[in-house]
């Protein structure tokens, strides 16, 4: 279906950041399948986990046990603040998990009118009906109305917003704590830990959409913890799977009471090729070294982008983002610069609020942040001479 707005490029095969066309061209993949490839292109560790699974055994579905899949959650429960796991194939999955999660948490504990979850402009949670009805609606529900009932969209980063959203039926709060698709705007920590205090206050489920933040992409291994706070729900996928199909919706004993035998399930979710990947990347992305890595190149980035920014005002307004998780605001439209930036070897992904997105793999190297800027100082240039030539 004429679903997707594909450019002409296909690609052959990749090695760590660089990916390589027909011709044999190589591009510096600062877009990293959105924010997927969290370890680069056929990183060796992921290659052999997969290919040893491959030997073994590929689906059995739940109806068993999946060693690899209680080895993952165990990993993932001891690093967080969930208590409990549950495994899926995408980020959308991990959504509707939590949605589910929420409604019958209130209903579990006699308050079955509380159904409603407070969300924020710009977000996106997925294309699913339910999903894209607690996005961002003038985007994501167009031409699918009506919309699933249940979703009361406020203005991301006002709080009295949500104070005033709050009713009897309202049961969580859904927050992405670094919107992506919206234009990478990161929520201020004291927002965060406010929706935190109100949510225990009002006896509502805090629910973080981490699955483009999560999984070391911000420099923590995940978004939420930079504002000392944990959530009582929270969806990932895209970086835990390094490129293999993974979700996760993580939970407390206590949001988590609900989900009992038959209330939710999935035919190849957690299956052992998912969990073999799932677990070679913790194996190295859960990891405090690691990350703190993550960290300082992404803080290099980030100050190397802000002198280009500084050296071409007319075409860059600002940099802005956290980790490897960075936007630039632009003054010509983004999708005319990403194409010129991919013209000159550079892969990256529009965003809204005309941002252009740079998610790298969290293993790239100084050698790699400087080949960008040169590329990025290169295609203003370009828009530049571009300009001054239709003059």
């Amino acid at each position: 279906m004429p679903v997707y707005s594909r450019s002409k490029l296909a690609f052959e095969y990749g090695n760590g950041a660089y990916l390589f066309d027909k011709q044999g061209n190589r591009y510096l993949d600062f877009a990293a399948g959105i924010a997927v490839n969290s370890l680069g292109h056929c990183h060796p560790h992921l290659v052999e986990a997969l290919t040893a699974q491959a030997n073994k055994l590929w689906h059995v579905s739940n109806l068993y046990e999946i060693p690899g899949y209680q080895k993952l959650a165990k990993r993932l429960t001891d690093a967080c603040f969930a208590d409990t796991v549950f495994f899926c194939n995408s980020g959308t999955e991990a959504i509707e998990c939590g949605i589910k999660m929420v409604r019958k948490y209130h209903d579990d504990t006699g308050n079955p009118e509380r159904f409603r979850i407070i969300t924020f402009k710009g977000a996106f949670h997925g294309r699913t009906l339910a999903a894209a009805s607690a996005s961002d609606r003038d985007k994501c529900i167009e031409g699918f109305n009506p919309p699933v009932e249940g979703f009361d969209n406020i203005e991301f980063g006002n709080i009295e917003q949500v104070q005033n959203a709050i009713t009897k039926e309202t049961a969580a709060i859904l927050i992405e704590p670094v919107q992506g698709e919206g234009g990478i705007r990161v929520a201020p920590i004291e927002f965060l830990q406010q929706l935190r205090q109100i949510a225990d206050i009002h006896g509502l489920l805090l629910f973080m959409d981490e699955v483009q933040c999560g999984m070391g992409r911000t420099g923590r291994l995940f978004a939420h913890e930079w504002a000392g706070i944990t959530p009582d729900i929270m969806a990932t996928a895209k970086g835990i799977g390094g490129g293999f199909p993974l979700g996760a919706c993580l939970a407390t004993e206590k949001a988590a009471l609900g989900m009992t035998y038959g209330t939710h399930g999935s035919t190849y979710g957690g299956n052992p090729l998912a969990m073999a990947v799932g677990n070679a990347i913790a194996d190295i992305i859960i990891d405090e070294d690691f990350l703190n890595k993550v960290q300082m190149l992404s803080n290099s980035l980030k100050l190397r982008l802000e002198v280009v920014a500084a050296e071409f005002p007319t075409i860059i307004e600002s940099i802005r983002g956290l980790g490897m998780m960075l936007g630039i605001k632009l003054h010509v439209p983004n999708k005319e610069f990403a194409e010129q930036l991919r013209n000159n070897g550079l892969l990256t992904v529009p965003a809204g609020e005309n941002v252009l997105r740079l998610l790298p793999p969290l293993t790239i190297d100084d050698s790699h942040i400087e080949e960008a800027i040169v590329k990025l100082k290169a295609t203003c240039n370009d828009i530049i001479a571009r300009k001054e030539h239709s003059l």
